[in-house]
């Protein structure tokens, strides 16, 4: 399998992607992701060590951590972070549409959330929970098992419905299930699923969350995790950025269960991202050209949309392309293929803050961070936002 070089001076980036490109990006093999970038820091002696896991700790008073959506979207708390003004603003999420101008372009993930937490019981009648990674096939998944002790391959499990899934094996810590059911999987969990709240949000979902765990514009099933900084946008204030002149594109990043799993390294270069199928058309390779030469700028809604345009762009060049990818952004990484960014807040630790750190600085973002807990801010999924406006280089 043929490699795919890591540009010069990318020694923020982790790129393990397969999958096909129009313009023919090359596919990088698993194996070959952390000795790139091993040989990238090694290129950068000169520069200061490279950054822990544990340089992005902070504070958090878990009351803090939003357990419950707020009874509008767009009612949510914005932090307005000016890079290159070194300068913070306390606004409301509504607001947005004054920080952006006409001929902006905002790039939303269109993924859909599947209900995908599933209970049922092991032969010997023992209760398990079934989370589901990704689908594979029409009637097959990649999962994780809450189970006392876990299946063996050839297992059966059965469903609330009285229909079965069989364990097939293992698969880099997940399981791999076939659902043996006369409808499609897609349709089994529509039927039987439960949305699959975060960890951090302690309690089972309900009818609620089948709509507030979902973005208005969702329409690509997919996802086992919602794209959370696109849960603030309402059909009002989606009206008001249309009046005021801001475009709208669409990349789709089925967001998977992986991107809870926390860090397990203090190394950075140990770390192995989990995959994930992204799809940014030539529809919005050109919208974004378009934009640009016209002097708009890109914003990405979620970190989300930046993984999906990064892991598109090749040596600057944003391509269309459709694929997995395992792509790790941290501070040390130009990010180029957008102009500013909405997100939510993040966890300590964790990928995303790390990503959120190399467009804006670790320091700089820590701070905020720090703001952002004094000024009692509600933290990640359903709590509220941060505009970032990068300084130039």
């Amino acid at each position: 399998m043929p490699l795919r070089k890591v540009p010069q001076g990318a020694a923020g980036r982790l790129v393990c992607i397969r999958g096909f490109s129009p313009h023919g990006v090359a596919w990088t093999s698993r194996r070959a992701c952390v000795p790139h970038l091993r040989d990238n820091l090694r290129s950068h002696a000169s520069n200061p060590p490279p950054v822990k896991k544990s340089d992005f700790d902070f504070d958090l008073p878990p009351e803090l951590i939003a357990q419950a959506p707020l009874a509008e979207r767009s009612a949510s708390r914005l932090l307005l972070l000016d890079v290159a003004e070194d300068r913070r603003e306390d606004r409301m999420f509504r607001e947005l549409p004054g920080f952006l101008r006409p001929g902006d372009l905002l790039v939303f993930n269109d993924t859909r959330v599947l209900p995908a937490r599933l209970y049922g019981r092991k032969e010997s009648g023992g209760a398990v929970e079934i989370l589901i990674e990704r689908v594979t096939g029409a009637h097959e998944a990649t999962v994780q098992l809450g189970v006392s002790k876990k299946p063996k391959e050839g297992g059966r499990i059965e469903l609330a419905d009285g229909s079965h899934a069989v364990v097939l094996g293992r698969d880099e810590g997940f399981f791999r299930l076939r659902f043996e059911a006369p409808e499609s999987l897609e349709k089994l969990l529509l039927k039987l699923g439960e949305m699959p709240l975060p960890p951090y949000i302690e309690r089972h979902a309900d009818s609620t969350d089948m709509e507030r765990y979902q973005t208005v514009f969702a329409r690509e099933p997919g996802a086992v995790a919602a794209p959370t900084a696109g849960l603030h946008f309402d059909e009002p204030l989606l009206a008001q950025l249309r009046e005021r002149g801001v475009g709208f594109g669409y990349v789709t990043l089925h967001v998977g269960a992986g991107t809870f799993q926390p860090m397990r390294t203090e190394n950075l270069s140990e770390h192995h991202m989990h995959r994930e199928w992204l799809n940014v058309g030539a529809g919005l390779v050109e919208q974004i050209h378009r934009t640009r030469a016209a002097g708009g700028r890109v914003f990405a809604v979620g970190t989300t949309v930046v993984r999906a345009l990064e892991s598109a762009t090749v040596e600057g060049e944003l391509h269309p392309f459709a694929g997995e990818t395992q792509i790790f952004i941290f501070p040390g990484y130009r990010i180029t293929s957008i102009d500013g960014l909405i997100t939510n807040f993040h966890l300590p630790q964790s990928t995303l803050l790390m990503l959120v750190s190399a467009l804006a600085g670790r320091e700089f973002m820590l701070d905020a961070y720090r703001h952002a807990v004094e000024q009692r801010y509600r933290f990640f999924s359903y709590g509220d936002a941060m505009l970032i406006l990068p300084g130039d280089d």
